[in-house]
């Protein structure tokens, strides 16, 4: 049988590019992605970059660390402790003492992230003075980078300054888009300060903040724990693991479907020469094993040739990270040899699951049988095929309904949406052969009564074809259904905290601050006086809660003031009022472990303070993203960040918003409508998340395409018989590429209609979900996006089936007749 293999490689050498191609680029996929992951487990030690030449950081308390029965639980606080002043008093007596300060700084034409200092810190990182001078005036400041020269004057949030001087690291490159200011006047822009540097021994620091709660003193390489944002690269490693994770998932998912479906089809187009060699003496298992041979060399060689383009391209991947924010600077492929075994013996493993099922029904065909067979699909699925697609099917509609009714906020988890398509995805396309002949019958109806043969022939074809139909639109019901699936539910989410936030809030105007700092006491009590405006001031802060004893939980608050906050408010209430909030209570959700109204909560508020606060009002769950609800009282260190206004009876709504304009001139706060504070808040898809979802999609839709492209060149390429017979009987060659054309079509639109179906129900689960957590909202598909990739594959299909239809029709009719099927 080894000749009859080398044989069978020869002349159908289409069908074998085609499984080469297919398995070589899946393989590649799985390598690039577990190489991404392999080199994003370990972050390389930073040190400190602000503080490298400081001698000793103190720093106020900025953890909570709670004992439970199961060891230490710690999050870190909302609003980080000052140094407490008779600590600072003590450190005076041991040396100079300069505090720091790090505020968000929002300037016309300079970079996105600037960060404002005191220029006495800029010695510590340290900076060294480039160009200018240093800083002497309140509208003096000196910056980092090239975006400013000094002479520049510049509007910032804080107002109009004059840039003085420009600085460089000393040390290396620039970690951060700094703005210094003079000390003064960094003190009046953020008059908190969480830590500070002090020139003295650390010994005696250490000595003289004995006994101060949560006081850290930092030297050596700790000092990077006092830089803006020390835990960054961990968190950065968090989010790609969680991004390539969950790329790596669904793209993995989509080569083993792809791989196994293409081997499959390979298989099953050769019915008729496994009938020959039956008739020829050849026994089922020989015939078997030639399979398996073939399978083993095409994967072999496609699998080693993925892994060695995955090699190439992760190294690409990993540049568009960096590039796109996503990942650190310092982000680059390691030299890891795991991925790549596991990416060859996967692909290799998936090629030989593949063809087995198909040869296995292939060895069972008797010669006469086989020799009879027509090309119409009499039994176009094994039991095996119907019972296991079935049984995924009714899977995926009882873990629905459980979801539902145990926990429906897990179908509102990315990983949940993000996966839970896969199980109906792999449910339909197994039960495509008996699901594409009537979708197939009904798009070709009207086609089938237009004049001429063409329609009900392309009808007939696709329609009684169905092994070919289902195996060619396969690729375009995984795109479609996850482009449905995964755009679908960010945009539904997205609309449906938008309409949470509209609902939350019975403001006319809103006031939101432009930095950090938030709007000091004086710029409030301006609000307060524009005439014709209730006004509510709110901050944004958190509170800890120890769920079950064991689970510190953080919950996001808004402090506010009760009778205020009444009359601009519509929360989603289960039960109490907004009107009984006071200082010794909490508004709370659903989602909390205890939730009734009169029942007191241990907690800590934003700054560690342990407090025992009761339960006022409870509000329902939502997506999660209804927090708590305290006093100011219980956020003293929170700044008033948000302003909702409502109008009085008869006042103009153009008056009262010049009036808080001009109120919040000097703190550069801006003034906009309930509506554009919803657009411009709500949706906002964490950006790893929607880039997640590109990349998803993008790596996805690539290899669906491919993968489309590849199927039809091999379908077609098996045809020069039937294309012969239609030339035959007559049909100019035009006619004929116009049916193979319209064929393609056909089966295209049934690819999309079958992956609509699925992220249909997809997006009605998430709907369901979402209305018993009281949020109503309209599901978002998006069809635009689905128009768009329906018609990229109906392009790619139909040229796919015409140019080697073309190719075969340069042949003889006869001889085309005489072929080989």
């Amino acid at each position: 049988m080894l000749s009859t293999t080398l044989g069978a490689l020869r002349t159908r050498w289409v069908t074998f590019v085609g499984s080469f191609v297919a398995l070589c680029l899946g393989v590649a996929l799985v390598a690039v992605m577990g190489l991404t992951l392999a080199s994003s487990l370990d972050a390389p030690e930073r040190g400190p970059e602000r503080f490298a030449a400081a001698p000793v950081v103190v720093r106020g308390q900025d953890t909570l660390r709670v004992a439970t029965p199961i060891g230490e639980r710690s999050q870190k606080l909302a609003q980080p402790r000052a140094v407490p002043a008779d600590a600072v008093a003590r450190l005076l007596n041991l040396g100079t003492v300069v505090q720091d300060r790090s505020f968000a700084v929002r300037a016309e034409g300079g970079p996105a992230d600037l960060v404002g200092h005191p220029w006495p810190t800029a010695a510590f990182a340290p900076y060294r003075l480039d160009a200018g001078r240093a800083p002497e005036a309140a509208d003096e400041v000196v910056v980092s980078g090239d975006w400013a020269r000094p002479g520049t004057r510049v509007r910032t949030d804080g107002g109009t300054v004059r840039v003085v001087g420009t600085v460089g690291v000393a040390t290396g490159p620039g970690f951060e888009n700094a703005v210094f200011y003079t000390d003064a006047r960094a003190a009046e822009l953020s008059p908190r300060s969480a830590q500070l540097v002090v020139d003295a021994d650390p010994a005696a620091v250490r000595e003289a903040v004995r006994g101060d709660e949560g006081v850290q003193v930092l030297t050596g390489d700790a000092r990077r724990y006092a830089d803006a944002d020390p835990d960054r690269d961990r968190e950065a490693l968090t989010a790609m693991n969680a991004m390539f994770g969950t790329a790596g998932g669904v793209t993995g998912f989509v080569s083993v479907f792809v791989v196994a479906s293409t081997f499959a089809f390979a298989v099953a187009q050769r019915r008729r020469e496994f009938g020959m060699l039956r008739t020829a003496g050849a026994t089922p298992g020989q015939i078997r094993r030639m399979v398996v041979r073939e399978a083993l060399a095409v994967g072999v060689l496609a699998s080693a040739a993925g892994c060695v383009l995955g090699s190439r391209a992760a190294p690409w991947l990993a540049r568009w990270a960096v590039e796109e924010n996503l990942a650190p600077r310092w982000f680059t492929i390691g030299d890891h040899a795991w991925p790549c075994h596991v990416a060859f013996w996967t692909g290799l493993s998936v090629a030989l699951c593949g063809v087995l099922a198909a040869s296995w029904r292939a060895g069972r065909t008797g010669p006469a049988e086989a020799l009879r067979e027509a090309s119409v699909d009499a039994r176009p699925m094994t039991r095996g095929r119907l019972l296991f697609g079935a049984a995924l099917l009714i899977a995926a509609a009882v873990t629905l309904v459980w979801a539902l009714v145990t926990n429906p906020g897990e179908l509102l988890q990315r990983k949940t949406y993000v996966s839970r398509p896969m199980l109906l995805i792999t449910a339909v396309a197994l039960l495509a052969p008996a699901l594409v002949r009537w979708p197939t019958r009904l798009i070709a109806w009207l086609p089938a009564r237009l004049p001429g043969a063409g329609g009900m022939l392309a009808r007939e074809n696709a329609a009684t074809g169905v092994r070919r139909t289902a195996a060619v639109a396969a690729p375009v019901l995984v795109t479609v259904a996850l482009a449905g699936s995964l755009l679908g539910a960010t945009a539904t989410l997205d609309g449906a905290r938008a309409t949470e936030a509209r609902g939350r809030t019975a403001a006319d105007l809103v006031v939101t601050s432009a930095g950090d700092a938030g709007f000091d006491e004086a710029t409030v009590r301006r609000l307060r006086g524009v005439s014709g405006a209730e006004v509510s001031a709110s901050s944004s802060s958190a509170v800890y809660v120890l769920e079950d004893g064991v689970a510190l939980i953080r919950s996001e608050a808004r402090a506010v003031e009760p009778r205020p906050f009444a009359a601009t408010a519509r929360l989603p209430l289960a039960a109490g009022t907004v009107s009984a909030l006071d200082d010794d209570s909490i508004i709370v959700n659903e989602e909390w472990e205890k939730h009734t109204v009169g029942e007191r909560v241990d907690v800590w508020l934003g700054d560690g303070t342990r407090r025992s606060l009761r339960i006022a009002a409870v509000m329902t769950v939502g997506t999660g993203d209804n927090g708590v609800y305290v006093t100011p009282r219980n956020a003293a260190a929170a700044p008033v960040d948000r302003v909702d206004v409502r109008l009085a009876e008869g006042a103009d709504v153009r008056a009262v918003a010049a009036g808080l304009r001009q109120a919040v001139r000097a703190s550069g706060g801006e003034v906009v409508t309930r509506e554009a504070w919803v657009r411009a808040m709500y949706p906002r898809t964490d950006r790893t998340t929607r880039m997640g979802v590109f990349l998803v999609l993008g790596i996805a839709l690539l290899y669906t395409g491919i993968s489309l492209a590849n199927t039809m060149v091999m379908a077609t390429a098996d045809r020069s018989r039937e294309l012969a017979v239609l030339r035959l009987a007559g049909a100019t060659r035009w006619q004929v590429l116009r049916l193979v054309g319209a064929e393609a079509l056909m089966v295209v639109v049934v690819g999309g209609l079958l992956g609509a179906l699925v992220a249909g129900l997809e997006l009605a689960g998430m709907w369901g979900a979402l209305g018993l957590r009281s949020v109503w909202t309209s599901v978002e598909m998006p069809w635009a996006t689905l128009a768009a990739v329906l018609g990229a594959c109906a392009v790619l299909a139909v040229i796919s089936a015409v140019v080697p239809a073309g190719l075969l029709l340069r042949r003889a009719a006869v001889d085309g007749g005489a072929g080989r099927r």
